[in-house]
């Protein structure tokens, strides 16, 4: 990191003394930078590890490893008056939902502001490199942030994060107001404060959640759903990710050969450490699975053919209209609401008010081109 010896230290905040400090500095600020490092690569569940907060004056690192409780931040990220600047904000934004029960209010998005310019590289190092020479070294973006100490130099890459963030942000706000995107940026800044980082009820089961599974047989299912259980088990006891454990690509050549002993989980994908370690747990799985009911694929009814026609005609507008604006296709309306678009077909301006709820700017926008297409009319290939 070329720049990094430029950098003042950052303040460490790792009591609930300096925290209220942290917070109460960081509530006379009209905006603030924010971060987060979790260690997703290296623990079963997954948390926050670090939070960065960085101000026009300081840079602070807080470390929620060492404290109780983060309840004082949720004033700062709820205030309205703080703008709350993220680089890529949706997962932040879920894993401080999810960990610590924040809410937010007035975000800014660096990288969501890059991508709706248009701009073709909208990584922050890109970004960095882009406006202010900096290259931060990005093997620290696969750390573990969970270990501590953490070394010198892990911690000026978790400075730089969002040292540059509010420069940046002046950078790309002032090009946002001169084009035609303020108010979408706006619209989807709201959206991403109702993210939500909940763990979501009714949960699938694990099988249903690897890909290709939907390729096996009924008994093939059931085996492979007692593997994902062993390999859940086996994950909580040494902490680790379920990747580490088995990739869900061994787990499905397990299901679909059934193998009976150490030879058959080896000509399977299973490499000799893994037979070491769980081998006797796999064949036992494999027995379990053979054992219990079949499972079969639910049972969806096939999408209807005018919902598929229209949202067919929603793609091909969304197309042409981000042409014509030179942007993402995505950025002019969310597939979300496309889809919801194309399930409802709303015919009345209050009905299709009513969907797009979420995206009020874009039915001012567009409101009267989809309720047209719906109709039957072909929009004009630049949009409203």
């Amino acid at each position: 990191m070329e720049e990094s010896i430029l950098l003042l230290s950052p303040t460490w905040i790792d009591t609930p003394e300096k925290l209220n400090i942290l917070v109460k500095d960081l509530s006379q600020e009209p905006m603030i930078a924010v971060d987060t490092e979790s260690n997703s690569l290296y623990a079963y569940q997954e948390q926050v590890c670090l939070l960065q907060f960085s101000t026009p004056h300081n840079d602070y690192l807080v470390d929620p490893l060492a404290l109780e409780s983060l309840a004082p931040l949720e004033k700062i990220f709820s205030a309205p008056h703080i703008e709350k600047v993220f680089h890529a904000a949706e997962y932040d934004l879920i894993c401080l939902q999810r960990d610590f029960g924040f809410s937010f209010e007035n975000l800014f998005d660096t990288m969501w502001a890059a991508r709706i310019l248009g701009y073709k590289h909208i990584g922050l190092g890109a970004l960095l490199g882009q406006y202010f020479g900096i290259h931060p070294d990005k093997r620290y973006q696969r750390a573990n942030w969970g270990k501590r100490p953490l070394p010198a130099e892990q911690l000026q890459y978790a400075q730089l994060d969002t040292h540059y963030l509010i420069p940046l942000r002046n950078i790309l706000y002032q090009e946002l107001k001169s084009s035609p995107f303020w108010e979408l940026s706006r619209e989807d800044f709201k959206r991403f404060c109702r993210l939500n980082g909940t763990i979501a009820q009714n949960t699938p089961p694990c099988w249903q959640q690897i890909h290709h599974a939907y390729d096996l047989s009924p008994r093939q299912l059931a085996v492979l759903q007692k593997l994902c259980e062993y390999r859940d088990q086996l994950a909580q006891q040494k902490n680790l990710p379920l990747f580490k454990v088995l990739s869900n690509k061994t787990l499905l050549q397990i299901a679909e050969n059934m193998p009976s002993d150490f030879n058959g989980l080896q000509a399977a994908g299973v490499s000799q450490g893994q037979i070491r370690r769980c081998g006797q747990g796999l064949l036992r799985a494999i027995q379990s699975g053979q054992r219990a009911p079949a499972l079969y694929s639910p049972v969806t009814s096939p999408p209807d053919a005018a919902y598929l026609e229209r949202l067919d005609a929603l793609q091909h507008w969304r197309k042409i209209t981000a042409r014509g604006l030179n942007t993402e296709s995505d950025i002019v309306l969310p597939r979300t609401t496309m889809e919801k678009i194309a399930a409802q077909n709303p015919t009345t301006p209050d009905a299709l008010r009513k969907v797009m709820a979420a995206v009020p700017w874009r039915y001012e926008k567009f409101g009267e081109d989809i309720l047209h297409l719906l109709r039957g009319w072909q929009p004009a290939s630049n949009g409203k």
